[in-house]
């Protein structure tokens, strides 16, 4: 069963299809918590380009940091009251 992993693996290579939108975005959320699974990753790197995981990874973490803010100012002001 190994060996078919591998060759699956490896035969994906540099002509693999561009991911989806929804599979970069499950990529880069498993990888903030990192979670990424052997296939994903492969499949990731297989692809060859970085650039929309980095985008998506930018994106992914403004909205964290502003998601983190808004809750703790929120928090904050309510004990103040």
């Amino acid at each position: 069963m190994k060996d078919d992993y591998t060759t699956n693996g490896d035969a994906g290579g540099n002509n693999q299809s561009k991911p989806s939108h929804w599979q970069i975005v499950g990529s880069v959320i498993a990888a903030a918590f990192g979670v990424q699974s052997r296939k994903n990753r492969e499949r990731d790197f297989g692809y060859g380009r970085a650039a929309p995981f980095v985008v998506a990874g930018i994106i992914f973490t403004t909205l964290f940091v502003a998601i983190v803010y808004g809750v703790v100012s929120t928090v904050l002001r309510q004990a103040g009251q």
